[in-house]
């Protein structure tokens, strides 16, 4: 089956899997475009049912439950032209699996966004990627962009869409674009500007070329982590544009083409005229330290490089670099200060879902009561992050969940003189409640903490099925309303 040209859509067979933010706004836009869609999706779940209702009256075919997703479904009684699928639908799915048998066109959203740019002068894409880091380094340049005075968004996180950045009736100057390794395997025509991925952690290893798809087609600037050997070799094997540079970026000072650190200073030694021999000052390690999280970290630093290095290849003033970081605020759940009580912190991570994470969180403080554990299975690094910062911990209290005895174990090998506590567990039908578990984790917490520490809520585990990490967050957030001032 041949690839449906960028334009022809109307009367075009679509099959679009998954009913999702993303899956909406993909079959939305088919619709509004003549294309004849079906939507499939295991469940009718949650806010599914009431998509599929709208876009039912639309004019699409909607068909959710878990009969539906048996095999490739026809359109209108004929053979599927394309197949547009959601992330986490794996290769052996009978949708998909059926798509790739037949040779039918798979694409993610981001390939059905790039196809959909408005004519003339759509807006250029600056691309990130990587195992940690994506949506704060997306955001960090969205905020550097407008500084600069272009008309920029971040987009293709979770809860945006990429579509609807693409399509937006006032036109975009630039998209700071989040792509995830799903979305670049099933998204070939994408050319980006400038791309970075900006790391490589233990569980993403088997998703590296994927990863290193983030360079292909790029323009101007392939931007790697210095530090992260897999990114520089994902640079040298990408098939970009004649002319785009090799960019690095580094917590040391930086080489030529690089940018880094001196002293204090954020430094640009890659986009200026005579980088041989002088650098751009773009600011300093403080103007990292944003006020929303009181919290200066490493890898933040090396994110705000990343976001220094797209934006300076799309043209952004040092200046500029400045100011965005001066305005930058932070997501959720991502090394949050939440409060500062009897000279304790106490700072919210919940969105550390895994040891990768929750190491960069744990490095970042001298003395740490961890509240931590969950579900799912534990991550194989898990015992590495646990013994390299065994030393810094305070006091561990542990939360509920079947993959919690893991990091109990783990502690015990690593860690055997840390005092360890476990929450109290208030259970309906079966589930511990989130809010009263939270309570008193902070409660125990409080007890560990001396002066001088940080109460870090970082869980290295998942969510129960079915609950987002920031439930987890805002439970955390309500808890410490009791603690004592």
């Amino acid at each position: 089956m041949s690839d449906p040209r960028a334009h022809e859509w109307n009367g075009l067979r679509v099959v679009v899997a998954g009913i999702g933010i993303s899956g909406f706004a993909c079959a939305d836009a088919l619709l509004e475009r003549g294309a004849q869609v079906v939507v499939v999706d295991h469940t009718d779940a949650g806010s599914r049912g009431e998509r599929g209702t709208v876009l039912g009256m639309l004019g699409a075919d909607i068909r959710l439950g878990a009969e539906h997703v048996t095999a490739l479904p026809a359109v209108d009684g004929e053979p599927a032209q394309l197949l547009i699928v959601s992330p986490g639908w794996a290769d052996d799915q009978p949708v998909l699996a059926g798509a790739l048998a037949a040779g039918i066109p798979v694409w993610a959203e981001a390939e059905l966004a790039w196809r959909l740019r408005p004519a003339g002068r759509p807006a250029p894409w600056l691309t990130v990627t990587g195992t940690r880091g994506k949506a704060t380094t997306t955001t960090m340049l969205a905020t550097m962009l407008a500084a600069d005075g272009r008309r920029a968004t971040s987009t293709g996180q979770a809860g945006t869409s990429l579509l609807e950045s693409v399509l937006h009736p006032e036109p975009y100057d630039v998209l700071a674009v989040q792509l995830s390794a799903f979305q670049l395997r099933w998204s070939s025509s994408v050319q980006p500007l400038a791309s970075v991925c900006l790391n490589v952690g233990p569980a993403d290893t088997g998703s590296l070329a994927a990863r290193g798809l983030v360079y292909r087609n790029t323009e101007i600037a392939c931007v790697y982590n210095v530090a992260d050997e897999a990114t520089e070799q994902l640079v040298r094997d990408a098939e970009v544009i004649e002319g785009a540079r090799a960019i690095g970026f580094s917590g040391g000072v930086p080489a030529v083409s690089m940018l880094g650190l001196v002293e204090d200073v954020l430094c640009d030694r890659a986009f200026v005229p005579q980088r041989a021999t002088a650098a751009a000052e773009l600011g300093t390690i403080d103007d990292v330290r944003t006020a929303g999280a009181g919290v200066l970290a490493a890898h933040n630093v090396l994110n705000a490089l990343a976001a220094a290095s797209l934006a300076r290849a799309f043209g952004v003033v040092p200046s500029a670099v400045r100011d965005g970081l001066r305005h930058y605020y932070p997501l959720p759940h991502r090394l949050n200060l939440l409060q500062k009580t009897n000279d304790v912190d106490w700072v919210d991570d919940s969105s550390a879902t895994d040891a990768y994470a929750a190491a960069a969180g744990l490095a970042s403080f001298a003395s740490v009561v961890w509240i931590a554990g969950g579900y799912g299975p534990a991550p194989d690094d898990l015992d590495a992050v646990v013994e390299k910062y065994a030393a810094r911990l305070r006091g561990v209290v542990l939360l509920p969940g079947d993959g919690t005895s893991a990091l109990r174990e783990a502690l015990g090998r690593h860690a055997p003189d840390v005092p360890v506590l476990d929450a109290a567990v208030t259970e309906t039908g079966g589930m511990p409640e989130i809010e009263p578990v939270m309570r008193s984790a902070v409660e125990r917490a409080g007890d560990l903490a001396r002066p001088g520490d940080t109460v870090l809520y970082s869980p290295v585990l998942a969510a129960r099925e079915g609950e987002p990490f920031s439930a987890r967050g805002q439970a955390f957030a309500l808890a410490l309303k009791d603690v004592p001032a």
